[in-house]
């Protein structure tokens, strides 16, 4: 290990973020609105989470087998850390007026709303253009703020952005229905695509000191991760075909059965690497074969699933462990794979830190995986976890925009501010003391 990372785990909180200075307001819901903030948060930069009060972002409802943690449900929690929590009804004018003064003094604002939401609400670009030129002012949604589907109003989560860009058909196996990927790919994906214009656009902000736009399409985003598909389909005219595990762009790379009934993922495509595994297999020979000898060969159809069937064949005579040794021995790349359980014990993940504890003081302790980028200068980090609906409406209204306690008093009492309902995952947790996880314990 590189002497820059010595003791990195151990000193990491004692190191600001990259984008410390940065302020960031967050008007969104579900997973790819908040999922791009929460990136920021984690590079240290200081992200106002607002809610319509007082039941705030739905993803507060989305928990796996309607299971919740201390009245919080895991996604919300592994989505949003490391934010503050303000409750602000933006259908009020003054609500409007209060979020045009948080814009005033903040560099980014983001949004996934409907198309012409923000219009509506009179908080759209030129609104906030007005109070604050170099804002940096991003709208996401499923299809983009302009187009045919964003004329049709057309709502969207990520399941129909798999379904709509052909990611779900080329996730399939060949004659098998379409298979939706379980984990919410296009909204962490098209998130984080967000944020990379974000960093862009604070760069050019920097040099010119003028802010600017951002408009996105969740479908489009996992389009541009599809590879080598577009491309070719284009070109070529041909459909691109589902193909299971097996990679059809390299071979061998594949998924194979082993004899303990576990799964290894294999991949050997080049010279050397194939040669390795044709000797770890006792079949070297295979390695001067004209149908496998060269990788552009070997990648035709027929010559792919013949070179994969001696694999799998082979592979059942092994256990999973016995091919992740054979491949640190001869080369090639073998790897067991692991269940959620298997990653969360990892030894090497919890050595560099990824997988830990988070400590606090509203939710007790529980595990969380970090931001998985290292820093040696400016770490990356979680600070903290979630809160309730409202949670910092007080701390924001002071300490940003100057108001007394009469004045906040006050915009409760209009309902300008609100704070959570008495429901699961909007409420504090039942043994919570009334005072733990407040502000100045951050």
């Amino acid at each position: 290990m590189s002497a820059v990372f010595a003791d990195y785990v151990k000193n990491k909180y004692s190191r600001p973020g990259p984008l410390k200075g940065i302020r960031v307001l967050e008007v969104c819901t579900l997973l790819f609105g908040p999922a791009g903030p929460s990136f920021l948060a984690s590079l240290g930069a200081e992200v106002i989470k607002i809610e319509l009060p007082p039941m705030g972002d739905v993803t507060r409802s989305l928990n796996p087998f309607g299971w919740f943690y201390k009245e919080q449900g895991p996604m919300f929690m592994h989505i949003n850390t490391s934010k503050y929590y303000m409750a602000l009804d933006l259908h009020i004018d003054l609500g409007q007026q209060i979020f045009k003064e948080l814009c005033a003094k903040a560099d980014v604002v983001e949004f996934n709303l409907r198309p012409a939401v923000t219009n509506r609400w009179n908080i759209g670009y030129e609104d906030i253009m007005k109070v604050n030129p170099g804002i940096i002012y991003v709208e996401k949604n499923g299809f983009g703020q302009w187009g045919l589907y964003a004329e049709q109003d057309r709502p969207s989560n990520d399941g129909a952005s798999q379904a709509l860009s052909g990611y779900a058909w080329m996730s399939s196996f060949p004659g098998r229905p379409p298979l939706k990927q379980s984990i919410w790919i296009c909204d962490v994906y098209g998130a984080m695509m967000a944020e990379v214009a974000v960093l862009a656009a604070l760069h050019h902000r920097k040099k010119t000191g003028k802010g600017q736009y951002i408009e996105m399409s969740q479908t489009e985003n996992i389009m541009r991760a599809m590879g080598w598909v577009w491309p070719y389909q284009q070109m070529t005219g041909k459909g691109v075909e589902p193909a299971g595990n097996r990679d059809q762009c390299i071979c061998p790379a594949d998924t194979f059965l082993c004899k303990d009934d576990l799964f290894v993922a294999l991949a050997a495509p080049a010279p050397d690497e194939f040669l390795g595994l044709c000797r770890a297999m006792g079949r070297p020979e295979l390695a001067e074969d004209p149908r496998f000898k060269e990788h552009t060969t070997r990648l035709e159809v027929e010559n792919a699933l013949a070179i994969l069937k001696i694999i799998a064949d082979w592979a059942r005579t092994k256990t999973a462990a016995e091919i992740e040794e054979l491949g640190k021995q001869y080369g090639f790349a073998a790897t067991r794979l692991h269940s959620s359980k298997d990653m969360y014990e990892d030894p090497h993940r919890r050595a560099r830190g990824f997988v830990k504890e988070i400590d606090d003081p509203l939710y007790g302790r529980y595990p969380d995986h970090e931001l998985p980028i290292m820093m040696s200068k400016t770490p990356p980090k979680h600070r903290w976890t979630v809160r309730p609906v409202g949670f910092d409406n007080d701390f924001i209204m002071t300490t940003i925009l100057g108001r007394n306690q009469a004045q906040i008093d006050e915009l409760y009492m209009h309902g300008v501010l609100g704070r959570w309902k008495d429901a699961q995952g909007r409420r504090p947790p039942s043994d919570w003391d009334g005072k733990s996880g407040a502000i100045l314990r951050r």
